[in-house]
């Protein structure tokens, strides 16, 4: 069986988008500087990873490939997207119901979609 040791995520500037994601994550760099043209985030519990690497051209479509996020522990759904939100992430898509199911899709400062999904906590409470 494969596994996945790292996502690699296309940008053209890799340090501050990595910053970007490392505080929302929550996530360290990996010895990185701001020249760099690749940066990694160090997953805490072991792959899979992200590297971020500088390329020339912009987005210029829907990403075909997308991470979901579960809310930091503690945190709903929603007051997880503010908190992203806060940290310069920008709307995109609101999925989210009027029974509490569904995600929100934001996007990051560039322009990567991803989503926000209901926590743990939250789905257990909808399942029960």
């Amino acid at each position: 069986m494969i596994e996945i040791h790292t996502i690699t995520i296309d940008s053209a500037q890799p340090y501050e988008l990595a910053q970007w994601w490392s505080a929302a994550l929550g996530w360290p760099l990996v010895d990185s500087e701001p020249e760099d043209d690749e940066v990694m985030l160090d997953r805490p519990d072991g792959p899979p990873h992200l590297l971020f690497i500088r390329v020339p051209e912009g987005k210029s479509g829907k990403n075909r490939v997308h991470l979901d996020v579960w809310p930091a522990e503690g945190l709903t759904r929603d007051e997880e997207v503010d908190r992203l939100l806060a940290l310069g992430a920008r709307p995109h898509e609101d999925h989210r119901t009027d029974e509490g199911t569904g995600w929100f899709t934001l996007l990051d400062p560039e322009g990567n979609e991803f989503c926000v999904c209901r926590g743990e906590a939250e789905r257990a409470a909808s399942s029960s």
